[in-house]
Order: structure tokens, then sequence, then C-alpha cells
């Protein structure tokens, strides 16, 4: 059975323990430092059931960033579905990168590290693809919805749009993290600015 395949099998508290255990090391270590001992440790598993479900350390992140994924884009369900306007879906998508900074730094960290794992492994990259795929699909769902009832107008397929948003997101991630002394308030109000134009032509 594939590595991936056994990954959906483990639920429950003990995946739960073995997921945060895994992004705690990689906060604390790196990948390159996190060994399944580590982790098996800090989660209180055997080392043997790591490898059982998950084979490699690096398909291990991957699973720790599909499901920190879902979460977040879940998140944005509800706060997207009432808004009203195009100001009302920026303040939405703006508030929930700037609180991932904020207070959940840790996520780009992961994402990020299993980027740079991927380069140099073809299926760990198949695997980041796919997350973001799926989280694209499912913001291009929720503002599709939007669109439909008249609250945005995009100038361009909303795929592409999405893509866009998600690669400023990303950018403005990478930028603040590497510096985190700098004020970057009007770096948020022109990538704000730079959406509006795009989901609103008329």
């Amino acid at each position: 059975m594939e590595a991936s395949t056994k990954q959906r099998e483990l639920t429950g508290e003990k995946a739960q323990r073995i997921i945060d255990a895994m992004r705690t090391s990689v906060a604390a270590r790196g990948i390159a430092g996190s060994t399944f001992e580590h982790v098996s440790r800090e989660a209180g598993v055997s080392r043997g059931l790591l490898h059982y479900y998950f084979g490699t350390k690096e398909r291990l992140l991957v699973e720790v960033v599909r499901r920190d994924s879902e979460i977040r884009v879940a998140r944005l369900d509800e706060p997207l579905a009432n808004a009203a306007s195009v100001d009302d879906v920026l303040r939405v998508l703006v508030s929930s990168l700037q609180d991932m900074l904020d207070n959940e730094p840790g996520y780009f960290d992961l994402l990020f590290e299993l980027f740079i794992a991927g380069r140099h492994n073809a299926g760990i990259q198949r695997e980041v693809g796919e997350l973001f795929k799926r989280s694209r699909e499912h913001v291009v769902e929720i503002l599709r919805a939007k669109e439909n009832e008249g609250v945005i107008a995009p100038r361009f397929d909303l795929e592409s749009v999405v893509a866009y948003l998600f690669s400023i997101a990303d950018g403005i991630a990478i930028q603040v993290l590497s510096e985190p002394d700098k004020d970057f308030e009007s770096v948020f109000e022109a990538g704000a600015a730079a959406a509006r134009f795009l989901l609103r032509a008329k």
C-alpha cells in the first residue's frame, strides 16, 4: 500500500499528537534536524508507527501542511459567505494572512521548507502541487458564489485571479518573516488595491 494511502488511515488523537510533534520539531530544529526519533518521542508513539504510516519525514511534513492548509482555508468559509462587498472580501483575506503571520508563522516555515524539499524530490513536488491546487480550488468555489451573487466581478478567469492572490500572499509572507522589524502596512494596502482591481471590473 502506498504511503500516501496509509496517511489517510491514521486518524484521531494519536494522529494529531504526531502532527503536532512534527510541527513543533520543525519549528525548533528545521526539517534536517527533525528525525522520526524526535517526533515519536514527543508524540509518545513508536518510531515504527511513523515509518509504517508515513515512510519518510517529508511525507509526514506533507500531512502536517495538508491538515493545516485545510483548517486555514476552511476558516474563510463563513466570513466570505457573509461578505457583501469587494471590500468585505478583501478584509477577510487580508486579516486571515495577517493573523497567520502574527500567530502562526510556523505554517509558512513548514510550507517553504516543504517546497524546497520538493525541488529535489519529484514525489514531494507532486504532493505540494496538490496541496496548492486543493486550496486554490476551495477558495475559487467560495468566490464563485460571491461572483454569482454579484459581489465580485473578476477581470480575468477566477482560477487565475485566485492563483495570483495566493502568490501575493506567499510573497508578502516571505518578506514579513525575513524583516520582522519592518512596517509592511503599506505593502498590505498595495496588495489589497491590486486585488480590488482584479476582483471588481465594474
